[in-house]
Formats: structure tokens, sequence, C-alpha cells
């Protein structure tokens, strides 16, 4: 079906990131599957494109973009090539809002251009390895010294992405202590300089996919973060952490139905090319039904993720939307992925085939942002049950 969000300068703009990715990207990719991460420099280049500010204020060096289209054009581009920009993702479409809603002027004036050059690089870190979802649980401390200019803060956080290479953490803690009757209370993000004496990176967790996107260990040992970097009001951090969600959620199902679309891509080329038993894969019966359920799910998919796009871009995406859009989409493109692999055979189970790829990253598409089974949870809150 004829798609309809993009307008010709979202077309403009993809034909540009296309070539970037081409000539910068495809031809070192296998480098940074091996380092775990792009080079730091890479991000800078990503500055210079513009695609770091796309949605950065023109004040602060961005482009002052407010369409997600743009991020949704990145998203389909990375994905098409089989590579990754890293961290790109958290940084653009996770930090950023919070910054946005959050920030001071002060603040803003302090991060922004940086952020949108790639002169800083940030990340999130609510998980911690007893929590896992349960942020509420949350035991990283973080205590006012008693002249009130900063915080001394304790702790350790696990699944990080890009906090091997991060500037900026957006650290969420706890600044009063835990109140079983109200367990969501006294929680704050404190935005920490990854170069403060006593922070240091831990563990760089090696993961089934995703290769190129750093994900660690942090902790915290005394480490004192000024108060000028509390992010918004101190005790409101988990009401801050919902206002992302339809916009994470989103991007996970772009993502999602993106790889669908490439996996569909790859195994019907592959189908016609291989051939068994003296007839090309493609001419078996099995194949064309099997291709055929693929590219009517992959196609609902689109249609369900560019709809949420469309409601997103104009103020009308809610949480359960988000989640609909997040569940549905993971969802099939994990049985499309999955089939397409089937039809590669042997083939398909080698890395240098791009759906082994595909399959390896997809799988966590149903567990971050909100597991598949919160997802539902939330779609049944919606439905007053």
């Amino acid at each position: 079906m004829r798609r309809t969000v993009f307008n010709d300068d979202h077309e403009a703009f993809r034909a540009t990131l296309r070539d970037f990715i081409e000539k910068e990207v495809v031809p070192v990719h296998h480098e940074w599957e091996k380092e775990g991460h792009p080079p730091r420099d890479f991000y800078r280049k990503l500055g210079e494109l513009g695609v770091l500010g796309i949605e950065v204020p023109q004040e602060f060096g961005g482009a002052g973009e407010t369409s997600f289209k743009y991020q949704a054009v990145v998203t389909e581009e990375l994905t098409r090539a089989g590579v990754s920009f890293g961290s790109y993702s958290v940084h653009a479409n996770l930090i950023l809002p919070y910054l946005m809603a959050y920030a001071t002027e002060e603040q803003k004036q302090r991060w922004l251009p940086g952020f949108a050059s790639g002169e800083i690089m940030t990340a999130i870190a609510m998980t911690e390895p007893s929590t896992g979802s349960d942020l509420a649980n949350i035991s990283t401390r973080a205590t006012l010294s008693e002249d009130g200019k900063h915080y001394l803060l304790n702790g350790a956080k696990t699944f990080i992405t890009g906090g091997v290479l991060a500037d900026l953490i957006l650290v969420v803690v706890r600044t009063t202590p835990f109140n079983p009757e109200d367990r969501r209370a006294g929680l704050s993000i404190l935005c920490v300089e990854t170069a403060s004496e006593g922070f240091t990176v831990g563990r760089k967790l090696d993961k089934i996919g995703l290769k190129t996107t750093d994900t660690a260990e942090l902790s915290f040992s005394d480490v004192k973060v000024p108060v000028e970097n509390l992010l918004g009001e101190e005790g409101k951090a988990f009401s801050y952490l919902s206002h992302n969600l339809p916009q994470e959620r989103l991007a996970i199902a772009l993502g999602s139905a993106a790889a669908a679309e490439a996996a569909l891509m790859h195994a019907t080329a592959y189908v016609k090319d291989r051939t068994v038993f003296g007839r090309p894969v493609a001419s078996f019966q099995n194949s064309k039904f099997v291709l055929a359920e693929c590219a009517t799910e992959t196609e609902a998919a689109r249609l369900f993720a560019d709809r949420a796009l469309d409601l997103h871009d104009a103020g009308e995406l809610t949480i359960a939307d988000a989640a609909k859009a997040k569940l549905f989409c993971t969802e099939v493109a994990d049985r499309v992925i999955d089939k397409c692999l089937q039809l590669h055979g042997g083939y398909g189970y080698i890395t240098e085939y791009p759906i082994a790829r595909l399959y390896a990253d997809a799988r966590v598409s149903r567990i971050y942002g909100g597991t598949s089974e919160v997802m539902k949870i939330v779609i049944a809150k919606s439905l007053g049950l």
C-alpha cells in the first residue's frame, strides 16, 4: 500500500542519510561489532551531518524540527542497510525529551549545543541489578550535603545503553527514604558527568544481538553531583519517567516494522537465487505461502506504526495506543524474521547473512521499553480491566 506519512523534505533527508550510511558506516560496521560500539568521533560526524540535533531548538544549535518522522527515517534506513549508529537512538529519542521538558534554561544552554554536535553523548540509568522493571524499588541513593551545594551519590546500575561512551548520564536515584506506603515517591533524576570522581564503568555486557550498541554496568561511589545538575524537581522522577513512554515505545514499534520489512526483502531475494533439488526455493509452494503470510503481517505492522507516528506528531498518541503499537509490531517482527530465517536454511544461522543479525537484534524488542507482558497490562487497564 502507498505510504503517506512522509513528505518531500523527509525523502530528501532520507537520500542524504542513505548516502552517508553507505559511505561512512557499512564499510566499517563489522569493526564496530567487534569493538562493541562505534568510535567516539563517529558521533561528532553525526553531529556535523545534523542527525543528532534534528529536534534540538535552533537557538541551541539544532534544526528545531518538531516532527518525529525524521527519526523514523533514520530508523528505517539503518534497518534497511543492516547497520546501527550505536547508542544514537537512546541519545536522540529518549534523552532529549527529558531535557526539553524538565531542564532549566541554564541547563539547556550548558548541555544542548554539545548534545547536537556530538561533543556530549548521553545515556539514562534506571535499571539496577535487583530491581529489573520495578523502578519504584530503586535503591541507588543521593544525599544532599549539609551546605546544600551537592548530592553525594552511591549505588549501581545495569543494562545501561550507551554507558561506556556517555559524557552525561541521567541517573534515577532515591533522594528520600523508601516509603512502602508510596513506593513511587522520593525518586529524582541527577545528571551525572562521567568525568566525576567516584564514577566507574564496570562490566561491558556481552549481548546476543545489538553488538554495536554498548551496554554496561555502572557504579557510583561518593560521586559529588552539583545541585545545579538536578533535572526538574526533587522527588518527581517517577512521573517524569512516564512522560516519554509513548515516544519510546513508538520508536521500538517503528524499528520492529522496519526489521520485518528488511527480513522480507532479504528472504525474497534469497529464495529467488537459492536452488534446491534443481529448482529455485521460490518455486516451492511453501516458500510462496510463507512469504505471502509475512508480507501481509508486515504490511499490517507498517500501517499500525505509521498511524501511531501520525498520532504522535499530532500530539494524540496515548500511552495505551503506544503500548498496542509496540506489542503488535514487535510480535509481528519476531514471527516474520523467524519464518524468513527458516527459508534461508542453514545459512540463516550464519552471522554474515543479514537475516541472522536481524534475528538476534529483534529479540530484545519484546523486552526493553516495557515487556510484551507489561504492554498487555497497560492495554488491559485502558479497557477498564
